[in-house]
């Protein structure tokens, strides 16, 4: 297997069409599987679990953003992760465990928006959401509109790369343990800037494969899991997208 066919299998965030097509019972190739209409995965279905892990995410957020700890906020960011690759492994899971994941990623955001709320002003936050809607329907309008078509090479490109960003991140974990950090990573400057805009650029365009990942779902007749699966892969995209939007406007705001 090639480099680019085992990054093609493993697409941000956790979605791929080889687990739709291995959750629908059907070859990539073609092939059918009788499934009772009430059974299979809809886009109207993802749409709507979408809007309600939101609206979870949205309750814990509010309460952590007026309470923050770093109980939620740790224990929002570890858990969330945790339930991720458990639903990962096992996507039937994801009715259960999807609003779970929404609460704890709520209290996560939350905690994370008061500490830069109390560096920056209510504004910044207001702002980074605001940026997160616009980006998130500029990219629906896109992908409906077909002005960038979610190809084979497209979606091994945004992998590669959300993987390469991935890997910066745990190094930069990794350094801070020793009391360094990645040089120009969230920081100040045209080159930290920069990199702030490409990291946001790469989330904003994981939005269209979650889209796509979403449309294929549903034409391979999915079960109705995938439904709730789906919406947490774009959750997460989401979260991800609002978190560096917000680190770009704290740095913008610092200089």
């Amino acid at each position: 297997m090639s480099l680019s066919d085992r990054f093609k299998q493993s697409s941000n965030p956790i979605l791929s069409e080889e687990r739709l097509a291995k959750s629908a019972q059907r070859p990539l190739d073609g092939g059918f599987i009788t499934r009772a209409e009430d059974n299979v995965m809809t886009v109207s279905g993802a749409v709507n679990k979408t809007l309600l892990l939101g609206l979870l995410v949205l309750a814990t957020a509010l309460y952590s953003f007026f309470y923050p700890s770093s109980l939620f906020m740790w224990g929002g960011a570890i858990g969330g992760l945790v339930l991720v690759f458990i639903m990962a492994a096992k996507p039937k899971l994801s009715g259960t465990l999807a609003p779970i994941y929404a609460l704890l990623e709520g209290l996560f955001v939350g905690s994370v928006t008061s500490i830069y709320v109390a560096g920056f002003g209510v504004g910044i936050a207001f702002n980074a959401v605001m940026i997160t809607i616009a980006l998130l329907f500029a990219m629906l309008f896109t992908y409906k509109a077909g002005l960038i078509k979610v190809t084979d090479k497209f979606r091994t490109g945004i992998v590669m790369a959300t993987g390469g960003i991935a890997l910066v991140y745990l190094i930069s974990i990794g350094l801070s343990f020793f009391g360094m950090s990645v040089p120009f990573l969230h920081e100040g400057g045209l080159i930290g800037i920069g990199i702030s805009l490409f990291i946001i650029l790469i989330a904003t365009l994981n939005l269209l494969l979650d889209f796509d990942n979403i449309e294929r779902g549903a034409a391979m007749r999915s079960p109705k899991y995938m439904e709730w699966f789906c919406a947490m892969g774009l959750i997460v995209t989401l979260v991800w997208l609002y978190i560096e939007v917000l680190r770009l406007l704290s740095v913008m705001n610092r200089d």
